[in-house]
C-alpha cells in the first residue's frame, strides 16, 4: 500500500475517534481533541491526493477510498453537530443528499466507462465545509459561547449547504446525458 493509500485509510480510522471525542464530555478536553482530530485528518485529506498526483501513485483503491473518506468524515462532523444542537438536520441532509446523488452518479457513468472526476465546485464544496467545521469545532473546543460565534456557525453551516447544492448541480448538468439515455 502506497503512502497516500495509507493517509486515506488513515482518515478512515480517525473518524470513530473524531466522533468519541465530539459528543463525549467524560474526557477533560475532548472538545480540543475532536478539533486536532479532525484537523490532521482534513489534513490527510489534502495530502493523499497531492502526493498520489505528483508521484504518480493514483491507484483504483485510492479513487475509491479517498472521496468515501472524505464523505464518512464530514457527515460524521454534521451529525455530531445536530446531536449536538448546533445545526439543524434540513443542511445536513441536503448535504447527504447530494453526497449519494453525486456516488450514484459515479456508479452510472463508470458503467460507461465514464470516471467523474472532482470538478472546482466540488473541490470548494469539500475546502469550504472542513474548514467551517473546523471553525465550530474551535468554538466548541474554547468555549466560545457568544452569539456571533452561534451565527457565524449557522452562516457557515448554510453556505456549505449552498456550495453543495451548486456542486451537485454543476455535476447533474455536465453528466446529464448518462443520466437520461436509455443506451
Amino acid at each position: 500500500m502506497n503512502l497516500p493509500n495509507k493517509l486515506t485509510v488513515l482518515r478512515m480510522v480517525l473518524v470513530p475517534f473524531f466522533v468519541f471525542f465530539a459528543l463525549t464530555d467524560i474526557v477533560p478536553m475532548s472538545g480540543l481533541i475532536a478539533l486536532i482530530v479532525f484537523a490532521v485528518a482534513s489534513i490527510t485529506d489534502a495530502l493523499d491526493g497531492h502526493i498520489a498526483r505528483s508521484r504518480n501513485l493514483v491507484t483504483t483503491f485510492g479513487k475509491f477510498l479517498d472521496p468515501l473518506a472524505d464523505k464518512v468524515l464530514v457527515i460524521s462532523a454534521l451529525v455530531c453537530f445536530v446531536q449536538k444542537g448546533i445545526c439543524g438536520a434540513v443542511p445536513v441532509l441536503i448535504i447527504i443528499a447530494r453526497e449519494f446523488m453525486v456516488s450514484g452518479l459515479r456508479l452510472v457513468t463508470a458503467d460507461k466507462g465514464v470516471v467523474v472526476a472532482a470538478n472546482i465546485w466540488g473541490k470548494l464544496k469539500t475546502a469550504f465545509t472542513m474548514t467551517a467545521i473546523v471553525f465550530i469545532l474551535f468554538a466548541q473546543a474554547f468555549g466560545i459561547t457568544a452569539v456571533w460565534a452561534d451565527i457565524a456557525a449557522q452562516v457557515l453551516i448554510w453556505i456549505s449547504t449552498a456550495l453543495t447544492v451548486i456542486s451537485g448541480w454543476t455535476y447533474l448538468d455536465a453528466y446529464k446525458p448518462y443520466i437520461v439515455s436509455d443506451k
